[in-house]
Formats: structure tokens, C-alpha cells, sequence
């Protein structure tokens, strides 16, 4: 069966585009949609035609399947070229979504409908390449420059609504039927005797790019297609529709021999891959109706206001009612927020915070929740207790959930008479907005409870992240072995300042010291404390961290840590910070290129990372990939610190390990994963591939 179905009835051709389950432009579908315009061409009996996809969406764009592959003849190009050249009036009718290469069909058209709803974009910045098929040359004659550069550089969608003000579709269609409208609309332009109106042939935009390309060169640190990108559109100002195609082309096909293209196509399959997992595949999850939230603070409110938006009621429980309303306070301020950016009614805010919330200083309070999520203070005492509590109240089969960041979960299940019931989910700050979840499978959690952690992650929009109980889990585990190396160029010379540079430039938002003003320097502490016992003789301490901490300097909550944010708020180098970093250095110190800070910087994440695989704790290197992404700020272009390492080599990143070891052997350990890969000459990438088949 063709994946274009024609049909004709009272001169109006239809076009279905049925390709499930998002109508990918796939090969096949090029084909037969080339066809179906040819036919449509030759019907004598068809003056207008229609296209349009069936299901749940127009057409979702390029098919994922073939990414990285030779492009498969008749390329999209080809296909829109000959429905905009076709010499009887072409409508697309839009439903759902029309992305990518799905909106570059539509341009392609002559008329646009849309759906009231639908979304209408162009993403491809997002995977490292730009508009391929005649969307840098056709959307700027419709929208004018400025505003197609605007969407084409950033990748974000815009509405039916908003597309219909700014001219990209002609009308906006009514009902619940996208035939029905598309049909009667159809009918209408007949009777108004319109004609095929080909995009290309509309005048050149004119105007300037420049400021705008500037402005997104210094912000995108280093990622090259959104520069790219606007050069393609500045060039529907210059150059003729047939030359600025051209120059499209030759921009897209430099894009893709990019490593970065290589890496954001490598976090885009990671992302979709963490989910599948052998443990809990076939296994139905718990219903999850009701949520129970213990501990109202940043973190608890935040994952409250999480559950709220993903229409889940919640009861939160907090020690006395002034916390108790301290909390409502912060899920308010959190709801009123995504007001003010457009993600909520202002009528569902209140009947979140009147109907769907409830608050309560009491324990029993929580009995009927399905799903209860520990966030108080990160200590093994306070959380056992808390679980104790939970054991007493909540109802058989509910899932009884921490979110603790480091600390052992088997220990928290311990104290427990339903082992198997818990688990670890650790939301990352703020709760409500950040996607990364990390979900953290104890000794005894049954697979259904697994099951239902994933389910809970796509309800609430996460990204989730499976990982075995240890200090710190994946990410926090592997963030203490690369600060601790930062930490050791400090000891040795490098100025934190410094380091941070190295680090925005290598594409980081922020460099390690700036994080740590961000999260607070009392944080650090605290963790140093808590791992004191385990201290080896070797482990050397950034007393100057504590010098800080103990001056009260801890960080941008006092208005100084690393930096000085008294009169700044983006924090300024302080010279108190370098003084008391100069007292805390016990040997000659020395100097650090950027190079070198980025080598080490690297080496060590890379290496723990390898272990953190080796050992278990992440089931595969794009689990590491993603929770970095999502967690810490790597850069999304990079594709991940072990997508980044097989770039790198993983043999150059060995020997940099073994010659750091001249200096120190105590830290610089190779981890047994790596050495085995480098001397194999394989690559992390192998070892996901065995499991994402």
C-alpha cells in the first residue's frame, strides 16, 4: 500500500500522507508524494488539491532512520520543487506539528492552513545542520528576514496563531476535523478562482543580518549551525531563489561533516535510548494517581509543582504549618511563573493551588498516595527516620521514593518492611524545570517499581536515567573526581578564574567555581565533611575551599565566594579569593595553559566516567552522555563527555592520564574500562551499541 493516498471528489484532490506514527519523510513517502502531485498534475477532473497527514500530525519531518546514511533519490528538495511547480493551486493543511523537513513541504505549497493548536518550526539547528529543503529561502519571503532568522536560528516552534500574524500560513482552519476544514476552505479559494502562488518566485526579503549573527556568535560559545544558519537566510537577500537554493545546499552539506552535527544527532538517539531497558521491558508499571511529597523546601516544592503541572494531585507534608505554608508559597511563586512564560492559564494555576494541592503537617495525611517522594535534608539519619515514618502510614504497593543526591539507597530501604517498594529519584534543581532524572534501582526494588519510575518520568516530561546505588550515583560521582582535579591546579598554580574561562570556552554555560557559587560553598563543605572518614593520606584537600567557607564567603547567596557579586551580578574575580587560594598552596606553583586545564579538566571526568560504566552504575556510556547533557551543562554540540572522548581518542586520553601519573599516581589511576577500550582501539560508542539495537 502506497503511503500517499489520493483522492478525488468535487475537483478537490486529496493527498494523505499515512507513514505512522509520525508520517517521517522517508524514502517511500518522497516517492509516492512526488507521484501523487504528478497524478495530480495530469487529473483533468482536479483543480485544487490538498495535503495533509494522517493520524496525529501533518508530516514529522525527516525519517531518523536514515540519518547518517546517502541520501536516497528522490531527495526532499526534489519533491517540494515539484509540488511548488506544479501548475494548479497545492493547499497543505496543518495539523499537530509540521517540523523540519515537514514545514519545508508546506512552504513548498502554494496555500497554508493550520489548525488551531498546531506548531509549526524548523529544529534542524538543533541536530547541527540547517534547513536543507528550501526553508532559509522560502520562509524569508513569507515572514520577512528578520523574524525567519529569528525561528531558523533558534530552532524553537511558534503557533498556528502566531504563524497566521507573522503570514507563514494564510488561514487558520476551524473544528476538530482537519479534512472537513481543509476540504471547505479548499472549496472556497476555488470559488475565488485562485492559482498556484510558488513561494520561490515571491520577492527577495530585504534587510541585515549582521547584528543579529554577532549577537548569536558570542552566545552560542562555539556551536556553528545557528551562525550557519543565518548566513543561509542573509542569503535570500542577495542572491536569486535558484543561487540562494544553491548556497543552502552547500551550507547543509558543510554542516554535516561537522563533528558537531556528529554530536547532537549522537545526544539526539541517546535521549530516546535511555528508556529502553532490558529489566523492565514487557513489565506493566504501579498506577500513579496521586503523588505524596515529604520536605517543602526548593527541592520539594519544586517537584510538587512538577507533579501539579503533569495534572498529578499532590499532598505535601511539611514539619509545622508555617513550612507547611512557607511551601504553597514557593509552588505559588513557581505556578505563577509559568503564567507569566505562557505555560499556564492562570484558571488552572488556581485550581492547581485550590483543588489538585493539599498541604498538611501530618504524616497519615499521606496514606492514599500511590507514589511518595522523600526531599528533606541530606542526611542518612533524618531520611531513615522519614522512611520509617513512610513504612508506618503508606498504603501496600506504594512506591516509596527518595531524592536523595549522594547517600545510599539500599541503606534508606533497610530501614523499611518493603525493600522492594523503594527507589531512588534524584531530581535535579529546580525540580520543575530541569529534565534530567535520575533513577537509582536498589538491591531489593522490584522491576515493577522500576517500571513505574520511568512511567512517573515521562508523565512529569523528564528525561530519565537508570543508575546503580553509590556515592553520588552517576553524575555527582563523577562531578567530585573532575572537580577534584580543578581543585588540584588550583593547589598547583592555575587561578580558579582561570580554570573557568578554559572550561565556558571548551562550551560549558559555567566553570566549576561559578557552579559552586550558584549551589553555595556551605554545600562543598558539607560533603567534605560527610566523606572525611574516608579521606586516603594521599587525597589532597582544597583547603582553600574551606578557607572560603569558614570566612563566610559562600558564594552568590552572601554576595561572595569565588567571586564578588556586591555590585555585580554576574560576580567579578575577587583578590581576597586569590589570597587566601595563595595561602592554602603548599608547593612552587606554576602556570596552566587552557589547553592544559581542558586536558585534565577531561581526562578526569572521562576516567570516572569509565569506571561509573565499568562498574555498573550507568548501564552504558550514553547513559553517562545524557545525565551530563541534562545535568551539568555540557555542551549538547559536544555530544556528551564519552561521545566527546571517542572523538578525542580514547588512546590520547590514556596517555594524557599516564602522564598526569608522573606527578600524581595516587589520583591519576587509569580506569580498567578505558585502558581496555584504548588498547583494543574500540570506542565507548561500541559498547551502546550492543544494547540499543
Amino acid at each position: 500500500m502506497s503511503p500517499v493516498r489520493y483522492a478525488l471528489s468535487d475537483r478537490i484532490a486529496v493527498l494523505t500522507v499515512d507513514n505512522p506514527p509520525v508520517n517521517a519523510l522517508s524514502q517511500a513517502v518522497r516517492a509516492a508524494l512526488a507521484d501523487a502531485v504528478s497524478r495530480f498534475a495530469a487529473d483533468e477532473d482536479a483543480e485544487i488539491a490538498v495535503i495533509l497527514g494522517a493520524g496525529r500530525l501533518f508530516i514529522g519531518g525527516a525519517d531518523i532512520s536514515e540519518f547518517g546514511k546517502p541520501p536516497a533519490d528522490p531527495w526532499l528538495p526534489e519533491v517540494i520543487a515539484a509540488i511548488e511547480d506544479c501548475p494548479k493551486p497545492i493547499v497543505a493543511a496543518i495539523h499537530g506539528t509540521a517540523l523540519g523537513g515537514g514545514l519545508e513541504v508546506a512552504l513548498g505549497c502554494h496555500w497554508r492552513m493550520a489548525m488551531p493548536g498546531t506548531k509549526l518550526g524548523l529544529p534542524e539547528v538543533t541536530l547541527g545542520i540547517l534547513p536543507g529543503a528550501g526553508g532559509t529561502q522560502r520562509l524569508p519571503r513569507l515572514v520577512g528576514l528578520q523574524a525567519a532568522a529569528k525561528m531558523i536560528a533558534s530552532g524553537k516552534p511558534m503557533t498556528a496563531e502566531a504563524a497566521l500574524d507573522a503570514g507563514l500560513i494564510d488561514h487558520l482552519g476551524q473544528g476538530d476535523d482537519v479534512l472537513a476544514a481543509a476540504r471547505s476552505w479548499a472549496a472556497d479559494l476555488l470559488a475565488q478562482g485562485v492559482v498556484a502562488r510558488p513561494t520561490g518566485r515571491m520577492a527577495a526579503p530585504s534587510g541585515d543580518l549582521s547584528d543579529m549573527r554577532a549577537g548569536m556568535q558570542a552566545k552560542s560559545r562555539g556551536e556553528v549551525a545557528p551562525v550557519t544558519a543565518l548566513d543561509a537566510v542573509a542569503a535570500s537577500t542577495s542572491l536569486s531563489f535558484a543561487d540562494g537554493m544553491a548556497e543552502e545546499r552547500r551550507l547543509f552539506r558543510e554542516l554535516m561533516d561537522t563533528p558537531q552535527r556528529a554530536g547532537l544527532i549522537h545526544a539526539f538517539f541517546a535521549e530516546r535510548a535511555t528508556a529502553k531497558l532490558p529489566e523492565i521491558a514487557g513489565i506493566a508499571p504501579r498506577e500513579i494517581d496521586r503523588l505524596g511529597v515529604i520536605g517543602g523546601g526548593t527541592m520539594g516544592a519544586g517537584i510538587a509543582t512538577s507533579a501539579l503541572l503533569a495534572g498529578l494531585p499532590v499532598v505535601l507534608v511539611e514539619r509545622d504549618e508555617a513550612a507547611a505554608g512557607r511551601a504553597r508559597d514557593t509552588i505559588a511563586a513557581n505556578l505563577a511563573a509559568a503564567v507569566k512564560r505562557g505555560k499556564l492559564d492562570p484558571d488552572r494555576r488556581d485550581t492547581l493551588l485550590d483543588v489538585s494541592l493539599v498541604t498538611a503537617t501530618d504524616y497519615d495525611a499521606l496514606a492514599p498516595a500511590d507514589l511518595l517522594i522523600e526531599a528533606v535534608f541530606e542526611s542518612m539519619e533524618v531520611k531513615q527516620e522519614v522512611f520509617a515514618r513512610l513504612d508506618a502510614v503508606a498504603r501496600p504497593g506504594a512506591v516509596l521514593a527518595t531524592n536523595t543526591s549522594y547517600l545510599d539507597v539500599d541503606a534508606i530501604a533497610a530501614v523499611t518492611s518493603r525493600p522492594q517498594d523503594v527507589i531512588g529519584l534524584h531530581f535535579f534543581s529546580p525540580a520543575h524545570i530541569m529534565k534530567l532524572l535520575e533513577i537509582v534501582v536498589a538491591r531489593d526494588t522490584a522491576p515493577d517499581v522500576t517500571a513505574t519510575a520511568f512511567a512517573l518520568a515521562r508523565r512529569l516530561g523528564k528525561i530519565p536515567v537508570r543508575a546503580g546505588v553509590c556515592d553520588g550515583f552517576i553524575g555527582n560521582r563523577i562531578l567530585s573526581h573532575y572537580r577534584t582535579a580543578a581543585d588540584h591546579m588550583v593547589l598547583d598554580g592555575a587561578s580558579p578564574y582561570a580554570i573557568d574561562r578554559a572550561i565556558r570556552d571548551f562550551g560549558f554555560a559555567m566553570g566549576p567555581y561559578q557552579v559552586s557559587d550558584l549551589a553555595g560553598l556551605d554545600i562543598g563543605f558539607a560533603t567534605r565533611q560527610r566523606k572525611a572518614a574516608d579521606v586516603h593520606p594521599r587525597d589532597r584537600a582544597p583547603t582553600f575551599a574551606d578557607a572560603l567557607y569558614h570566612a563566610g564567603r559562600l558564594g552568590r547567596k552572601t554576595k561572595r565566594g569565588y567571586y564578588d557579586y556586591s555590585d555585580d551580578p554576574k560576580g567579578r574575580e575577587d583578590t581576597e579569593t586569590l589570597r587566601l587560594v595563595q595561602e592554602a598552596r603548599t608547593d612552587a606553583s606554576r602556570e596552566f595553559t587552557d589547553e592544559e586545564i581542558v586536558r585534565r579538566y577531561m581526562a578526569a571526568m572521562v576516567n570516572e566516567a569509565a569506571r561509573v560504566v565499568g562498574d555498573g552504575i550507568a548501564s552504558r556510556p550514553l547513559d553517562v552522555d545524557v545525565v551530563f547533557l541534562h545535568g551539568y551543562g555540557f555542551p549538547r554540540w559536544r555530544g556528551g563527555p564519552m561521545h566527546w572522548a571517542d572523538t578525542y581518542g580514547l588512546d590520547r586520553i590514556l596517555a594524557d592520564i599516564r602522564e598526569f601519573a608522573r606527578d600524581d599516581d595516587h589520583f591519576w589511576q587509569p580506569a580498567p574500562l578505558l585502558t581496555e577500550l584504548a588498547d583494543k582501539g574500540a570506542t565507548f560508542e561500541s559498547l551502546n551499541r550492543k544494547d540499543t539495537k
